[in-house]
């Protein structure tokens, strides 16, 4: 399972992400969803949405890509997702709090930049 770690992947670059949290949430997931389609990214996909953010997309699963509301603290919910995870988890985030529970699990951790790399380019 790749997990991701929404806010710390759209905070890690500096694209006025900050005026339109729902919208840079839903510009992310078109992304994932197109490179989970083309077999760019591994499946299952679970991004976990939190804060303003969940109001860019609803709780659903398309693709292979499944939306999750953090219901508090993200890295709460993302923390217990790789924990109840039947398979493999890889978490997408430079968090090193939430890389190391993660780790806690027997998860393994990459940086936003390698999922940005691996995503088509954004929209105009």
């Amino acid at each position: 399972m790749l997990l991701i770690d929404a806010a710390n992947v759209v905070g890690s670059r500096p694209t006025g992400w900050w005026r339109d949290r729902p919208g840079a949430a839903r510009a992310l997931y078109d992304r994932v969803r197109a490179a989970a389609r083309d077999g760019s990214l591994p499946l299952p996909v679970v991004l976990v949405l939190e804060g303003q953010a969940r109001r860019g997309v609803e709780e659903s699963t398309e693709d292979g890509v499944r939306v999750v509301h953090a219901r508090g603290e993200g890295d709460d919910t993302l923390a217990a997702v790789a924990a109840e995870a039947d398979e493999p988890v890889t978490l997408v985030s430079a968090d090193r709090g939430l890389g190391e529970r993660v780790r806690g699990t027997g998860g393994s951790v990459v940086g936003p930049g390698w999922l940005l790399g691996r995503l088509p380019a954004q929209p105009a």
